[in-house]
């Protein structure tokens, strides 16, 4: 999925909007809608916020019925205070916070450990009524090989880091265009 420099500056802009309004009722979001027609797709998108490289935040919708103009204004609002791994995110913090956007393809079942291609595939893992979800600039950032990916997977779904060695995991995997504030204001 291609996605336009103008079209990320403006989710990246609908995310900080969001993330402002949360302080200041009367903070609009002034961007044309009709101006970017993949604002009305129904599209999975996660929104992580940092500070000082740090996560301070990170929620998202694997799947929406929303546009995804209203998708992402939601993620960016729940990471900013609905993410229970952080404190609610405070007005003085918001101009430290850096804010990466990620728009996720849909869900497509994993036949095999063998295809998932590390810092290409998200994983969710669904098993035994848990679900853990990472996305796929996660194993880069943390400089994981594809088993301790795995690990990390079974981890965030509560169970213990060498479980997918068991038995092949019922996991679906995803792609994503990842983009953040710094990386577009360079180009």
């Amino acid at each position: 999925m291609n996605i336009s420099i103008d079209e990320k500056r403006a989710m990246l802009k609908i995310a900080r909007s969001s993330i402002e309004s949360i302080f200041d009722n009367s903070k609009n979001i002034d961007i044309d809608l009709a101006k970017f027609p993949i604002f009305n797709s129904r599209k999975g998108a996660f929104v992580t916020l940092t500070k000082n490289q740090n996560l301070r935040g990170c929620i998202g919708y694997i799947i929406s019925n929303l546009p995804l103009f209203e998708t992402i204004k939601d993620a960016a609002k729940q990471a900013a205070i609905g993410d229970s791994r952080f404190p609610k995110l405070t007005k003085s913090e918001i101009n430290q916070i850096a804010i990466e956007v990620s728009i996720l393809s849909e869900p497509f079942p994993m036949k095999s450990y063998n295809d998932i291609i590390v810092g290409t595939h998200g994983l969710i893992l669904s098993e035994r009524g848990r679900r853990g979800l990472l996305l796929p600039q996660v194993p880069i950032e943390h400089n994981m090989n594809k088993e301790e990916y795995l690990s990390a997977l079974c981890q965030k779904a509560g169970f213990y880091s060498d479980f997918w060695k068991e038995k092949t995991l019922d996991i679906e995997m995803f792609t994503a265009n990842v983009f953040s504030e710094d990386e577009v204001e360079n180009e």
